[in-house]
């Protein structure tokens, strides 16, 4: 799991079991369960999520 680190420092690796891809026809990034493959949430501002590895 990532953990957050000292003040200042940032998160130290990536979210485990979660992946997020981008959909270029709604320019939205979708969070999935790498195990299951099943859609957890989508983000509808256009950035990306902040620590899950991007496929």
């Amino acid at each position: 799991m990532a953990t957050n680190g000292k003040p200042g420092k940032g998160r130290h690796g990536a979210v485990r079991n979660r992946i997020q891809y981008y959909n270029p026809k709604t320019k939205q990034w979708i969070k999935a369960d790498r195990g299951s493959n099943t859609f957890l949430n989508v983000k509808n501002d256009g950035t990306s999520f902040k620590g899950v590895t991007k496929k």
